[in-house]
């Protein structure tokens, strides 16, 4: 943890910004950083809570790990009757990113569904018998909504300098559907992505964001970015997005919640409705909401509170040089390398910080390559936000075999960059036509993050 920081007075002048050159580069987080570069670093709780804090987060800690069961059980009960995984960390691994695999206890993939069109609050419209989400677990009893299986087959992509890189196109079937599907539904892979630093980016002013928002690309650099705007069921708003792979969700609570709901079919106070109401595996058990207020908001707080790990190997030639033609090649028009957190007289170290997530939080047009077809809000079948890329080095060490893009079918960053299209296009070829060498120290400062 940070042990120590530096103030600096001077005469006749208002408090300002440090210059740049005045900043710690590996202080990811600002005072929420951590230097941890073991499978562990992801898992800290920020620098400088109190007492009280600091006990809310360990119950929230614990409470992430607890495994459900199904009802009626003294402990943990609720699971089901359909879910997807049976505790928060089974998908979130160290508190990082998922595995793509379906059906199995290390999965951390589920598939968003939905039929054309929106409802009331602008959200995909429901698919009868199977809701917005496919759950394809079930407890005893009960039927899987339907099974996925994943497959690949290669892609070739060449570099002008004859180099060679094989990326995997993942095909998705859906088999035993406990009903029929429908004719037109959508769907839309997604691999739970990390749950550190997210109390930073809930507390990004609204007007940072929207300020980096060029829905006419009037500067013709080609990227556009522009905010979602959601629904939020615990506020009855619609309210700018920020958490989620499309930008779906407006807050913690929210994504939280949803999470308990959807994933372990553990209703809420935000969530009171089973994910299979009205379906004909729904339970008649009259226990809603199943799981404990106090409980939801200690991990609640748990996420966001979660500390960032500190950047490393800033120094390294390589690296620094990589970090130059990230930006020249406009890596950076998307993956905006530092922001400044708004107050929060809370939490100390979300106050005021300024971090270098590396995210606009915007939505951008990724290409064909990557679209899933499936809107959200309104994001549409080809946006994605900005994934954040601190942490990203990491992936390794905390997920034991690291996986890239919304539905981890890139095994490198290398795969990840050469999946880019849409807006990200010019960036992608601007890579390409590096050479060999400083594709690497791109690649090097990617990994420093």
């Amino acid at each position: 943890m940070i042990t120590g920081s530096v103030l600096i007075f001077t005469q006749c002048h208002k408090a300002s910004l440090f210059p740049d050159d005045g900043y710690d580069e590996r202080l990811a987080g600002g005072m929420a950083s951590v230097f941890d570069e073991t499978s562990k670093a992801f898992t800290h709780p920020v620098d400088g809570l109190d007492d009280r804090q600091e006990t809310v987060h360990e119950l929230g800690d614990a409470a992430f790990e607890q495994t459900f069961v199904s009802a009626p059980a003294p402990v943990n009960s609720g699971l089901g009757p359909v879910f997807n995984n049976v505790s928060c960390i089974s998908c979130h691994h160290n508190d990082g990113k998922g595995t793509p695999t379906a059906g199995l206890p290390t999965s951390s993939m589920l598939f968003r569904v939905g039929l054309p069109g929106m409802d009331a609050f602008g959200a995909n419209l429901p698919v009868p018998g199977f809701g917005g989400q496919l759950q394809d677990l079930a407890i005893f009893g009960r039927l899987p909504e339907a099974k996925v299986n994943i497959s690949y087959t290669g892609q070739t992509v060449q570099y002008p300098d004859g180099t060679t890189v094989s990326l995997r196109v993942p095909t998705y079937t859906f088999t035993n559907p406990y009903q029929p599907f429908p004719a037109n539904m959508l769907t839309s892979p997604r691999v739970a992505p990390p749950v550190f630093g997210l109390g930073l980016l809930q507390n990004i002013p609204e007007s940072t964001i929207l300020g980096y928002a060029d829905e006419n690309d009037a500067n013709a650099d080609g990227i556009s970015g522009r905010p979602n705007y959601v629904y939020n069921p615990q506020t009855g708003q619609t309210e700018l997005g920020r958490f989620g792979l499309k930008a779906n969700v407006s807050s913690l609570a929210v994504q939280v919640a949803s999470a308990y709901n959807q994933d372990m079919g553990i209703t809420n106070y935000i969530f009171p409705f089973e994910s299979c109401a009205g379906q004909p595996q729904a339970d008649q058990y009259n226990d809603d909401p199943e799981l404990a207020d106090s409980t939801l908001n200690y991990v609640i707080f748990y996420v966001q509170t979660l500390a960032v790990p500190a950047r490393r190997n800033v120094t390294d030639p390589d690296v620094k040089l990589g970090g130059e033609l990230f930006r020249q090649i406009n890596c950076s028009g998307c993956h905006k390398p530092v922001i400044q957190t708004g107050p929060d007289l809370s939490v100390k170290a979300l106050n005021n910080q300024r971090i270098q997530p590396f995210t606009d939080l915007l939505l951008h047009d990724m290409g064909d390559g990557l679209a899933d077809g499936r809107p959200d809000f309104r994001a549409t079948g080809k946006e994605w936000r900005t994934a954040p890329l601190w942490g990203i080095g990491l992936f390794q060490k905390t997920n034991g075999t690291p996986y890239y893009l919304h539905d981890g079918r890139a095994r490198t960053i290398e795969e990840a960059i050469l999946w880019h299209g849409g807006e990200a296009e010019n960036a992608k070829n601007n890579f390409m036509q590096l050479s060999l060498a400083d594709r690497n120290r791109v690649i090097k400062f990617i990994n420093s993050l």
